[in-house]
């Protein structure tokens, strides 16, 4: 269903070290545009917040059908240790924090917002691919060049 909708899978974030079963799996990276500052709407994240990029709104809304949001989720596993994981879901959990901005929606576990708490999530569209991103995330010390793993500032 996601290819339908224009989505591109990556072989790095189908692999999943804790499995999630509900939502559609989206392709995730942490590459080199990790490092370009992302224009956003809103306003400075604070302490265990989550920023959304104008394209990341943009792109939320053209996907997301009624109660869909974007789950953000970080799992053990990549060269570097951990690894973002975006899919579409539609159930709230108790430990999860809601992220609002102009009628999107990101949704992270309590568990995985203390690994990316102040960073943004961005879409970036590219020649050879498309994919939600986290961007300037002050929790990650470095990320891996095959583009979907960091690892964590101890």
């Amino acid at each position: 269903m996601a290819a339908a909708r224009g989505l591109s899978l990556t072989a790095a974030t189908q692999k999943a070290v804790t499995p999630w079963p509900r939502g559609r799996l989206l392709a995730a990276s942490l590459g080199p545009q990790a490092r370009r500052e992302a224009s956003s709407s809103s306003p400075e994240a604070g302490e265990g917040q989550i920023r959304l990029t104008d394209s990341c709104v943009q792109r939320l809304l053209e996907i997301t059908e009624g109660s869909e949001f974007l789950r953000l989720q970080v799992e053990g596993g990549g060269c570097s240790g951990f690894q973002y994981k975006f899919s579409l879901d539609t159930v709230i959990n108790p430990d999860d924090r809601v992220f609002e901005q102009g009628g999107a929606r990101v949704v992270v576990d309590s568990d995985s917002l203390a690994f990316v708490k102040g960073a943004q999530v961005d879409f970036s569209q590219e020649l050879i691919r498309s994919s939600f991103q986290v961007l300037n995330n002050p929790q990650a010390q470095q990320g891996c060049s095959c583009g979907s793993s960091f690892s964590i500032k101890l």
